[in-house]
């Protein structure tokens, strides 16, 4: 049976869940916000089954992209409501049109994440951008599999670790009629702690009687969910409509204002000034299997890989319009063939060029000393905007060092160009 001794060795994809005979397996919330499996030992046969199926203690081999491209949806309005080039509403539209069934990651009512199944164009929109914490399955394996064996398309979009769950759930059988796609990942940030952070910025009221309960020793845990009261209508992680593709927006909107009207804006900040991305992009509340992934480098065996193409600018300012370029990996000749049937520029690239600009590539997501610290001063009580300006807190002469570095380089620069930097960081031993 499943049993979880180290949580870096559990992604929390809930193929084993799933696939429990018995429904003997349940997922619980840890104390940093994390679900992970618990096995009801009365109820459980031994058969073993999640244990086959577990993408982490069944690791899969390495595959390479046979291509690599730049790509952009020729629709420029699909293509500013996406979070990159937009090409998940095309492909997903092909999919629907041709009878077929779309997964992916939409809120709840309490502004989590969870996995729904779609059949019809219009609630394809709420599958699209980026929702930057970990989706909950729900039953999703289950569902596709049905649709799979009644004979109908399936595409199947999630994180590494969630398409190697499922293919780990469906025993690694070969369907003609499945299209699953893997979003390059930067890691999967804390429910909890996005909970918690929505209650105490948008639901003021309930956050403190939240930390009053949790003060008086009665909930010891991260807040549980953002009460009914909540203002929120809309939340965009990687809004370009304002500052554009490079510098997205995190946005807030009310309930019942126009999307048009710029006062239902609750909250609007360029992603390096907003807490929440703060702390994710500094890699504070990762799930613990995020540092050392075990579905990257191909592992998920998904037909398409999709993420931001960032480098771009440089390697070819010309395709570049700061509205979105979408880096796609085609791994299988089936993803090749549902490509075609998408209208888009594309520019040929490589992987060797685009995993030196692309940190998502990488299995191992740094490990930031502090982060133990954060969830500390937590469960002490601090709020997550309180806990992420302690960890991320630079000292005063760091600052001035690394100002100082700066203004040297750009002297350097100016006075002896770019290989006159060059050549003063070849000296350096940089």
């Amino acid at each position: 049976m499943i049993h979880i001794t180290d949580k870096k060795n559990c992604c929390g994809c809930s193929a084993c869940v799933q696939r429990c005979p018995k429904q003997c397996i349940s997922l619980t919330e840890d104390e940093e916000g994390f679900l992970y499996p618990y096995v009801n030992e009365e109820s459980c046969v031994e058969c073993g089954l999640c244990e086959k199926i577990c993408p982490i203690l069944n690791l899969q081999e390495e595959t390479f992209p046979l291509q690599v491209i730049a790509a952009k949806n020729t629709n420029t309005e699909e293509r500013l409501g996406s979070s990159s080039g937009g090409l998940f509403l095309p492909l997903a539209k092909s999919i629907i049109n041709e009878g077929g069934i779309v997964f992916g990651a939409d809120y709840d009512s309490n502004w989590e994440v969870h996995h729904v199944g779609v059949e019809n164009v219009s609630g394809l929109y709420a599958l699209m951008m980026s929702k930057y914490l970990q989706s909950r399955i729900e039953n999703t394996y289950k569902e596709a599999e049905k649709f799979l064996k009644c004979g109908r398309k399936v595409m199947f979009v999630g994180t590494p670790c969630q398409i190697a769950g499922l293919h780990g759930f469906l025993r690694h059988k070969v369907y003609p009629n499945l299209l699953t796609i893997d979003v390059v990942c930067h890691g999967a940030p804390s429910p909890g702690v996005w909970r918690q952070y929505l209650a105490e910025t948008y639901s003021e009221e309930e956050f403190i009687k939240s930390r009053l309960k949790a003060a008086a020793g009665k909930n010891t845990v991260l807040y549980q969910s953002l009460n009914a009261k909540s203002p929120i209508g809309d939340i965009k992680f990687r809004d370009k409509t304002v500052s554009g593709w490079k510098k997205f927006r995190f946005v807030v909107r009310s309930k019942s204002a126009s999307k048009a009207d710029k006062n239902s804006v609750l909250s609007s900040d360029i992603h390096y000034d907003n807490v929440y991305m703060k702390g994710f992009l500094s890699n504070l509340y990762l799930r613990p299997s995020c540092h050392d992934c075990k579905c990257k480098d191909g592992k998920h065996h998904s037909d398409i890989s999709l993420g931001d193409f960032w480098g771009i600018d440089k390697f070819n300012p010309s395709f570049d319009d700061d509205k979105g370029v979408s880096l796609v990996l085609i791994n299988t000749p089936k993803g090749k063939e549902f490509l075609q049937k998408v209208k888009m520029e594309k520019w040929e690239s490589s992987y060797a060029l685009v995993s030196r600009a692309n940190g998502g590539f990488s299995p191992y997501a740094w490990l930031n000393p502090k982060r133990s610290l954060f969830f500390k001063l937590i469960w002490q009580g601090a709020t997550v905007r309180q806990a992420v300006a302690i960890c991320l807190h630079i000292p005063l002469y760091r600052r001035v060092i690394r100002k100082a570095k700066m203004l040297t380089k750009a002297v350097v620069k100016q006075v002896l160009g770019d290989a006159g930097v060059k050549a003063v960081k070849k000296a350096l031993g940089k």
